[in-house]
């Protein structure tokens, strides 16, 4: 599905020649952990626009126990939740793992998400340990010796508000000037625009595949299944794969995250709760949680909201992993608002680094 997003070429900024024609050479990785699950679209548009052709811009592979062992092994320096702690493989593997050397290592820290509930909540904030992994992490590539420099690699973590456009510019600019040649802070807000713009299709795709799906499950009266998780849990070294193995079994799956905004479907959810006054909009969720600063966490909750009101969605589960912090305070909310309406609710709680096959099986068949 990823396929013809990856080969889109987006715009070029205008620029000097000579310096578009350097940065074409380049090549830049980014490790596909934690935000950059739903931010892959922009950053591909980003630096699209700047000359970076999309496939010279390398993203790490899957999570797996075999790259933590080969590329990661002895670089810890946080013991906090699994995610975050698997992002030194993925570093090491783009270090070390390539048959062409990256020049870059961009690894951004996302200070906030450009969420569809943004406006309808306190704010679309990331996770702090989300948003600061990538200078933890970076300290146990430097801490002996600078492993980035002994490889001709430059490394970058800018600061990025993702929720906050007019800010992106500047920050990305002043993270980046160093390593683009000749890059202006007019080509970077190109840049940036086109990233958003990038973001917006790929998400505007997958809502009207989520959309086709609840129209086939309506017509012809099929169940489907929510996922309610951080963006991550897609990765299947961090999920599991728990939502492909309930897809084998023929049931569609919706990520909270791709859910269709449709007015008409807006509407036909939350109108009744918007004339009564239980709520302001349909993304309103501060009749279910008072305190929405957390971008992953207010979809969560959001999605729940939406399994409780379809009828198509005969069961939700939930993936959590193992000393998320975040998460934690939401596991009762969630799980009432789903079982409250009748509607079917599982958790996978505290994933780690494990897949625990027997467990996961059997789980799976109770819910089937």
């Amino acid at each position: 599905m990823l396929a013809k997003w990856f080969e889109r070429t987006p715009s070029v900024a205008p620029g000097r020649d000579a310096d578009i024609e350097a940065r074409a050479k380049l090549r830049i990785g980014l490790p596909k952990v934690l935000n950059i699950w739903t931010t892959h679209q922009f950053w591909l548009g980003f630096f699209g626009a700047l000359g970076v052709p999309n496939e010279r811009v390398v993203f790490s592979s899957d999570t797996s126990e075999e790259q933590g062992r080969e590329y990661g092994r002895g670089r810890g320096t946080v013991d906090c939740c699994y995610p975050v702690k698997c992002v030194s493989g993925h570093y090491g593997e783009l270090i070390f793992g390539q048959k062409r050397k990256i020049d870059i290592l961009f690894s951004p820290m996302i200070y906030s998400l450009d969420s569809f509930l943004g406006g309808h909540v306190m704010e679309s904030l990331a996770c702090p340990r989300v948003m600061a992994a990538p200078e933890n992490i970076r300290a146990g590539f430097v801490k002996e010796r600078d492993v980035f420099a002994e490889n001709g690699i430059a490394y970058v973590a800018p600061l990025v508000s993702l929720a906050e456009p007019r800010l992106v510019p500047r920050q990305l600019h002043d993270g980046l000037k160093h390593v683009l040649p000749g890059l202006s802070l007019s080509e970077t807000e190109h840049a940036v625009e086109a990233g958003y713009r990038a973001l917006a299709d790929f998400n505007a795709e997958l809502r009207s595949r989520s959309r086709a799906i609840l129209e086939l499950c309506a017509s012809e009266g099929r169940a489907c299944i929510m996922v309610l998780a951080r963006p991550y849990h897609m990765d299947a070294g961090i999920g599991h794969e728990v939502e492909a193995d309930l897809q084998a079994h023929g049931y569609p799956i919706l990520w909270a995250q791709y859910f269709p905004l449709d007015a008409d479907l807006m509407q036909w959810m939350f109108g009744a709760d918007v004339a009564a006054g239980h709520i302001k909009s349909p993304f309103d969720i501060a009749d279910v949680w008072p305190s929405s600063y957390s971008a992953n966490t207010n979809e969560i909750l959001w999605g729940a909201k939406v399994a409780a009101r379809i009828p198509w969605i005969t069961c939700a589960i939930r993936l959590t992993s193992y000393e998320c912090g975040m998460d934690q305070p939401t596991f009762t909310p969630v799980q009432q608002i789903v079982e409250r309406s009748g509607t079917l609710f599982f958790s996978f709680q505290e994933l780690d680094s494990t897949k625990p096959a027997g467990s996961v099986k059997i789980r799976v068949e109770t819910v089937l």
